[in-house]
């Protein structure tokens, strides 16, 4: 069977009050679109079962249907129910997303969380990292037709990786592109806008490119042409921004740098300020990170700094907090009393206040020191869309140029590409 007409169902009652905004249907229907579907229709609709009727009136029009939302833990959760009864089937238990759930609430699963277990009887459940709901897939038979379905939970935070990684795949096959050609990389520090103008720029031969906008980094997704050509098409991007701000893979900063330290069999410190303890946060996100992070000095105020740093009274008196002279010194003080191999600092005007002209606000310091280096010192400017923006970039920056200082790279023509944060 040919695949090609699609409708998108988006289900909950929130998005029917305006109390929150849809995100899925631009995403879905994008995607859907440069793997050569035609999104048929694109409804929103609450959660009070009306999903039945408008779901019956579309299964006789669309090859694709695709639900979001739903499959959540309340009575008003009906997807999974009104799926298994067109497709004339039962719900059955999916044994290993109940193991999972299992692993997690113990005897709690009992009840509610017990039926987020159920799917369809003959589909196949897509597993959720994210999230309590397991998502799933099969076939409604429709006069003559096999019309499928994919279910997938509301949050765009479960959603979305689950998308991607499983769904766009899958629906790649159906529409008959058995040599589904797609590589993923992952972007930090440019805004999305300019990402898209990037791609233009470097896309050749007809490559086309899709985003995903997450907390810390976007993910790009090249289709189509070749591996060599994909590939290509990455170093181009790479060679307008420079190298360290697309990565192969599905990766994060703290990710590489982090696999970089265990390789090392190395330890790394930090001292922050404006991010607040940000990095140290990240960093200590995975099990076991005392092997590789000592811990981190956060050090807000300039007495804290003098105190806890060794930052000289001088070097605040003269070039004050914020400067390249205080980033090495913080740099410096963290690792003498960690002993750690390696250790970055972060200094800098978060906003919305305190900025100058000479300073203005979205000015970070950072500085590095380590063993067999010279210490080093760069400043970047980031552009400012609120504070917890610029925190979170500078972050995102002082992990990659912690990575790059460690490999020997000259900090200075890192960031000489860095126009773009």
């Amino acid at each position: 069977m040919t695949y090609s007409n699609a409708g998108l169902f988006i289900i909950g009652t929130e998005l029917t009050r305006g109390v929150i905004a849809d995100k899925h249907c631009q995403l879905l229907a994008t995607q859907l679109t440069r793997l050569g579907y035609h999104v048929e229709r694109m409804v929103v609709v609450p959660d009070d079962g009306s999903i039945a009727t408008v779901l019956t009136q579309a299964l006789g029009r669309c090859d694709l249907i695709i639900l979001t939302g739903g499959l959540g833990p309340t009575s008003d959760d009906l997807t999974r129910s009104v799926v298994a009864s067109l497709a004339g089937v039962s719900l059955v238990r999916d044994q290993e997303s109940f193991d999972t759930l299992y692993k997690r609430f113990g005897d709690r699963i009992w009840g509610a969380n017990e039926q987020q277990t159920m799917i369809p009887e003959g589909f196949v459940a897509i597993p959720n990292p994210h999230g309590t709901a397991p998502g799933f897939r099969g076939l409604i038979d429709v006069d003559g037709r096999s019309v499928a379905c994919i279910a997938l939970p509301g949050p765009p935070q479960e959603m979305d990786p689950m998308f991607f990684s499983e769904v766009l795949p899958y629906l790649a096959h159906l529409a008959g592109h058995n040599d589904f050609s797609r590589s993923e990389y992952s972007t930090f520090l440019i805004p999305e806008a300019q990402l898209e103008e990037l791609c233009r720029t470097a896309s050749f031969n007809g490559l086309e490119w899709g985003t995903r906008f997450q907390d810390m980094k976007i993910s790009l997704y090249l289709v189509g042409g070749s591996e060599e050509e994909r590939s290509e098409m990455a170093d181009r991007l790479r060679a307008m921004v420079g190298p360290c701000l697309v990565a192969d893979g599905d990766v994060t900063a703290v990710g590489l740098l982090t696999d970089e330290l265990k390789r090392r069999g190395e330890m790394v410190s930090c001292a922050e300020s404006c991010t607040g303890g940000m990095a140290s946060m990240l960093l200590t996100d995975e099990s076991g990170s005392s092997q590789w992070f000592w811990g981190g000095v956060t050090s807000y105020a300039n007495e804290a700094k003098e105190a806890l740093l060794s930052v000289s009274p001088e070097t605040i008196a003269t070039v004050g907090a914020v400067s390249e002279r205080c980033a090495i010194e913080m740099a410096e003080g963290v690792r003498e009393r960690s002993k750690s191999d390696w250790a970055f600092s972060i200094t800098g005007i978060a906003g919305p206040d305190g900025g100058s002209e000479e300073k203005p606000v979205g000015t970070v310091c950072f500085g590095f020191a380590g063993t067999g280096r010279r210490s080093e010192a760069v400043t970047i400017h980031i552009r400012s869309i609120g504070r917890k923006s610029v925190r979170r970039r500078a972050t995102t920056a002082a992990l990659l140029l912690m990575l790059e200082f460690m490999r020997g790279s000259q900090l200075l023509d890192t960031v000489a590409k860095w126009q773009y944060i």
